[in-house]
This record gives structure tokens, C-alpha cells and sequence, in this order.
């Protein structure tokens, strides 16, 4: 399996004379052996001399006859920038097993990063090998506190984030006009966000352990949005799911997971995922109650849209009739097909929610099948709406469908990224 190995030099030396960086740099390349097979990076102080006129990377190189790989230096303005020029570089050859060579002092820190940066889609390897090298230029530092060492990263990391271009354009926010002035709403898109990753590319809004979006990234992307938007990510409050019905009222204990939330206060934004799974948006202006629901076909058919509806009534008042719900961007039945044992329960629903059902794999209407449970259960079919893009004539959104607007868990694949809808009570 490919690995890399990431030298620290910054923890290694506080003074990075020359001298003393080259006997590190010697010391790790006695210890590695010559003909290392892993691309291997070194990560300098800026203020050494290390890639200058004094200390060129050749010098570097040429420490490194022998080896299969010429070693690559990251002299960044700050750690931050050189660990996220790190990942890129792993990521655009799919690596995933880091070695970082570094001292006692130096793993503390690169563990905080390791935390914001990085997911458990990566394996990350500590190897102490500078500890016992010390001379008159680099006396030992003193331990810093854990605490202040992450909130320190953690300050680096989110200032260098924010200066970095957006990708793909700029921030949409797709809005649907039956939804009452008395409430703040909307529908991402893909576009305007930092990831990089094609899949996750740009605005992607979920840190799934799973894939190699960092929370450092995402939180990024969720503050460009509420900028856009006029919310605060302190104010921000996204479903847990599960692919279920639970529906969390917000102010009572919260579920361990629950694919609904309901809430009457102020100024408190909930919001629902979706990446072919719908985002549904619930509001109430004669109550002043809103709701969120995250329904793939799962949830349709153990019925969340309804029991967040139901919710709204039996919580806080609501009356159907008043509620009203649009139903964000969602895979749509020209590419969504599912085995025929669960085809066949959405064709109990209404037979036009599935096409050729006859077929081993029918094409199932997930958007469809919502509208119908939810009129049977008291919302006006006027008070329902699919959200479509201003000024463009297609009735419904396909995620699968609009790869230059929308991720796509049936078009990308397990990496994907995640779009959501939000809303609050202004």
C-alpha cells in the first residue's frame, strides 16, 4: 500500500543554522537506509535557509543519491500552509499512509493538525527520530500546553483557509418564493467552497471520517455560505441521520440520530443534507414553526416528511393546511433505480412513482412519492414545490443529472460530497 514520509525540520531545530539541519537531514538519512522506495517530504522553517541561495533544496537532493525518490521541501509561510500543500500533493496521488519523522515536541503538534486536517481515511505513523540530537544553536524547548498548542493550529489553520481562492465560481443559493419573508432560507450548491478534491469540489458542507474532507475544510465552506446567506456558523444546526424517521424537537434531549428537526425559536438555523437524497424545508407563518428533513428513498418509505409534519402540529400547533414544504435537489427518477422488491413499495404508493416495473432494476420517483404522502397527510398541493433555478424552464433538478451545480452519491460514487437546505425564523 502507497505510503509518504513527511521530515519535519521545524520541530527538529529552533534556530535552523545550517549545520544543524543538515546533520538532522543526515541523521534521518542514516537511519531510513539509502534506495527508500516513498516519496519523501521535508517541511522547513521559512526563516532557515533551506531552499535560499545559502541552502539550496539541491543541496538537499544531493543528500539523497541513492534513493529511488528526490525528496520535495514545503517552505510555506506557516505549518498550516505547508501541511495543506502536503495533503494536495498525497491526494492527487491517492496516498493515504503518512510517516512523519519529527521530535517528541513536534508529534504534539502535528497531532492537533492531524485532527483538523485530516480524516481516518488517512493512517498516520509518528516516528521520533530527532530527540537525541541537540547542539549549542537548539536547546530543548519547553513543553507547550496541549490546549493552547490546538487553539493556537486551530487559529493558524481557519485564518490561512479563509485567504484561499474559491473554486468553480462563486456561492448560489437557490430560494423558492412560496416560503413567507418572516423566515431566512435556502439550497446550496456546489459552487464557491475550498474542497479540492474533484468529487468533494466546492462547497462540499459534510466531514464524513470516511472521505478526505477535513472539518477545518468544511467548517470553511459552511462560514463562505453563511456570509452569503446571513447566518452564523455558531448558529448552525445540522440532522444527524440515519436514514430513519426520528425528528429531534429541538429543547428536548436530542436522539443519537434522527433524520427530522423541528423548532420554534428565533434565529436558530437547522438544515438538512442531500446528495441525490432529498433536503426538505418545512415552514409554518401563522405559527412561526419551522422544520427540516433529510429523506432518501429509505426515509420516504418509513415516512419522515410526515412525521416532521406531525411534529410541527403536535409540538408547537401547527396546522397542515398552513404548512408549507419545498423539496430541495434530489436525484431524479431518470437516473434513480432500485431492486424490485423496493420498487414495488413505491409503486404501492402511486403506481407513477415507479417506472418499468417490470424491469430488474425500475426507475423510482423518490420527489414524487413525497407530494403524494405528504397531500394524504393534510399539506395543500399548492404548499408544495420542487426548487428549480430562476429563469430556467426544467421542471425538476437532477443532482445526478447537474454535476456542474450538484454532488451526486449515484453519479460519484462513496466519496461524494453533500449540498444542504437550511432555514430559521428571522
Amino acid at each position: 500500500m502507497a505510503a509518504v514520509t513527511l521530515v519535519d525540520l521545524t520541530h527538529a531545530c529552533s534556530s535552523q543554522h545550517d549545520s544543524c539541519v543538515k546533520e538532522r537531514i543526515s541523521e534521518f538519512c542514516a537511519l531510513t537506509g539509502d534506495g527508500s522506495r516513498e516519496p519523501v517530504f521535508f517541511i522547513a522553517d521559512p526563516e532557515s535557509s533551506v531552499g535560499t541561495g545559502r541552502f539550496p533544496r539541491s543541496s538537499i537532493q544531493e543528500m539523497f543519491i541513492g534513493f529511488i525518490n528526490s525528496p520535495r521541501v514545503l517552505c510555506r509561510s506557516s505549518l498550516s500552509a505547508a501541511l495543506y500543500s502536503f495533503k494536495q500533493a498525497i491526494d492527487r496521488e491517492d496516498i493515504s499512509n503518512v510517516k512523519i519523522v519529527t521530535s517528541s515536541r513536534g508529534r504534539g503538534v502535528f497531532q492537533v493538525y492531524q485532527e483538523l486536517l485530516f480524516t481516518s481515511a488517512y493512517n498516520f505513523e509518528y516516528s521520533i527520530m530527532f530527540d537525541s540530537l541537540s547542539c549549542e544553536c537548539c536547546p530543548l524547548s519547553p513543553c507547550t500546553d496541549s490546549s493552547s498548542q490546538a487553539a493556537d493550529a486551530k487559529h493558524e489553520l481557519s485564518t490561512f483557509l479563509q485567504r484561499l481562492p474559491a473554486l468553480k465560481g462563486d456561492i448560489a443559493v437557490l430560494r423558492s418564493p412560496l416560503i413567507s419573508d418572516c423566515f431566512s432560507h435556502g439550497f446550496s450548491t456546489r459552487t464557491g467552497g475550498i474542497s479540492y478534491i474533484s468529487t468533494l469540489s466546492s462547497l462540499n458542507l459534510f466531514c464524513n471520517p470516511r472521505r478526505k474532507d477535513s472539518r477545518a475544510v468544511v467548517a470553511e465552506n459552511l462560514r463562505r455560505l453563511g456570509l452569503q446567506a446571513g447566518f452564523h456558523p455558531q448558529q448552525f444546526n445540522l440532522i444527524k441521520c440515519n436514514h430513519a424517521s426520528d425528528v429531534w424537537v429541538m429543547g428536548k434531549p436530542a436522539p443519537d440520530s434522527y433524520d427530522g428537526m423541528v423548532t420554534n425559536q428565533v434565529g436558530v438555523v437547522i438544515a438538512a443534507p442531500g446528495a441525490d437524497c432529498m433536503p426538505l424545508l418545512f415552514t409554518d407563518p401563522v405559527a412561526k414553526v419551522i422544520g427540516v428533513a433529510h429523506a432518501g428513498w429509505k426515509g420516504t418509505l418509513v415516512g419522515i416528511a410526515m412525521a416532521t409534519v406531525n411534529a410541527m402540529v403536535s409540538e408547537f400547533g401547527s396546522r397542515p393546511a398552513d404548512i408549507v414544504c419545498v423539496i430541495g435537489p434530489s436525484v431524479g427518477p431518470c437516473c434513480f433505480t432500485l431492486e424490485q422488491d423496493s420498487a414495488r413499495e413505491f409503486h404501492a404508493i402511486h403506481p407513477d412513482c415507479v417506472r418499468h416495473m417490470d424491469s430488474s432494476r425500475p426507475y423510482v420517483d423518490i420527489r414524487l412519492a413525497t407530494r403524494i404522502l405528504l397531500a394524504r397527510g393534510g399539506i395543500k398541493p399548492e404548499h408544495i414545490e420542487d426548487i428549480r433555478i430562476p429563469h430556467q424552464s426544467e421542471s425538476t433538478l437532477c443532482t445526478s443529472c447537474r454535476p456542474e451545480l450538484f454532488f451526486s452519491h449515484v453519479r460519484d460514487g462513496l466519496n461524494f460530497g453533500t449540498q444542504i437546505g437550511f432555514v430559521w425564523i428571522k
